[in-house]
């Protein structure tokens, strides 16, 4: 007797197994490359990006995304992403801290002028002053501390004059010089 007989599997295929229909889902862009997702539609857009894609640079900071470790980029806005669920952002444009970087692997002016600065402490909020720098020099190229101030991230680590010093930096155009 054949061992998978002898185990009670059957030796020849189950001729009634169908194959399941190709699954609809919420199709994304991110960081210029098209998923589609077809998981659960409630799936917080955190975890798809940390457990499925493995893009690790979006922090967990809490349920509510209230300390700004988890923010990406949805089109052109900060958008804290362990409160979106994937079924909110079918057909959108996302950017994460690891898509801030240049095709090429140049990084991004605020990315070389956090380095310059140092503004960078145990770095898990970092990604998120990333992202939110980015759109803070989108929308005012050259912020003042006020406006810096008003960013919502939170650093435990105390690297928050350092990190105004580093988006200064990089509004003026002086990133990755000494």
């Amino acid at each position: 007797m054949a061992p998978a007989q002898a185990h009670g599997v059957p030796v020849t295929p189950d001729n009634n197994i169908v194959p399941a229909a190709v699954r609809s889902g919420i199709a994304v862009e991110i960081n210029g490359e098209h998923f589609v997702h077809t998981g659960d539609p409630q799936m917080p857009l955190l975890w798809y990006l940390r457990d499925v894609l493995w893009l690790t640079g979006t922090k967990y900071g809490g349920a509510h995304g209230e300390n700004g470790s988890d923010l990406v980029l949805v089109g052109d806005k900060p958008v804290s992403a362990i409160t979106q669920p994937m079924v909110k952002l079918d057909g959108k444009r996302i950017t994460t801290v690891e898509g801030l970087a240049a095709n090429d692997g140049a990084l991004h002016p605020l990315q070389q002028a956090f380095i310059d600065e140092d503004a960078i402490g145990c770095g898990y909020c970092t990604p998120g002053w990333l992202i939110a720098g980015v759109d803070l020099l989108k929308r005012k190229p050259q912020p003042t501390d006020a406006d810096i101030d008003q960013l919502t991230n939170t650093c435990r680590c105390g690297c928050q004059t350092r990190v105004r010093a580093a988006i200064k930096r990089a509004a003026a155009g002086k990133a990755g010089q000494a």
